[in-house]
C-alpha cells in the first residue's frame, strides 16, 4: 500500500470494492458507466493492473482501471480514472496513475501508456498530458473509434492517446 496523502492510501482493488468503483464512476458525470457486474469482474480479474485510493476508513475514494494489452505486452491501456467528488482537486488522479504505472513497471517492462479520451473531456486530457510531461514522454493522438462506430446512439469519438516511450516510469 502506498501513501498518497496523510489520510489516503493506494493499493490493489478487491471484489468487495466493485460496488464503490461503480458508484464513483456513476457519480463522475463524465465516464461511460459500465454494468455493476463489470466492475466486480474488473476488481477480480484486473486488480494487478488497476489501483484504488482508500480513505482512512478503508473505503475507495478513487480508482484507475487498466490492463496490459495482449498484443503489446509493454503497454498499459488505462480504461477509467475517477475520483469521488469530495476528493477532487487534490492531485489524486495523477497520484493513482503514477503509483499504478510504477507498480507495473517494477513487475515487468512498461514503455507505453494508452488511453482514450473524448474531445470534450479536458480534465482527462490535462491528467494524461501532465503524466506524459512528468515521465519525459511524448503524446500522440489519433481517433481510435469514430462516432459512427458506436451502435447505441450518439457518442463522441474516442481519441487514442499514446504516451511513450516512458523514460521515467517509476517517478
Amino acid at each position: 500500500m502506498t501513501a498518497v496523502q496523510a489520510d489516503l492510501h493506494i493499493d490493489r482493488p478487491s471484489v468487495s470494492d466493485g460496488a464503490a468503483l461503480w458508484r464513483i464512476a456513476k457519480d463522475s458525470g463524465t465516464l461511460d458507466l459500465n454494468s455493476s457486474y463489470s466492475y466486480l469482474l474488473w476488481c477480480r480479474d484486473f486488480a494487478g493492473t488497476s489501483a484504488v485510493a482508500r480513505g482512512e476508513d478503508g473505503r475507495p475514494v478513487g480508482f484507475v482501471t487498466g490492463y496490459v494489452r495482449p498484443e503489446r505486452p509493454h503497454t498499459l491501456l488505462v480504461w477509467q480514472v475517477a475520483v469521488d467528488r469530495a476528493h477532487r482537486g487534490r492531485g489524486l488522479a495523477g497520484s493513482l496513475l503514477d503509483g499504478l504505472t510504477a507498480r507495473i513497471a517494477a513487475e515487468h517492462p512498461l514503455t507505453c501508456v494508452e488511453t482514450t479520451i473524448t474531445p470534450d473531456n479536458t480534465a482527462s486530457e490535462r491528467l494524461f498530458t501532465s503524466y506524459a510531461a512528468r515521465h519525459g514522454a511524448a503524446v500522440t493522438r489519433e481517433v481510435l473509434f469514430a462516432a459512427d462506430h458506436f451502435p447505441d446512439g450518439p457518442h463522441a469519438p474516442e481519441v487514442l492517446y499514446r504516451i511513450g516511450p516512458l523514460t521515467h516510469p517509476s517517478h
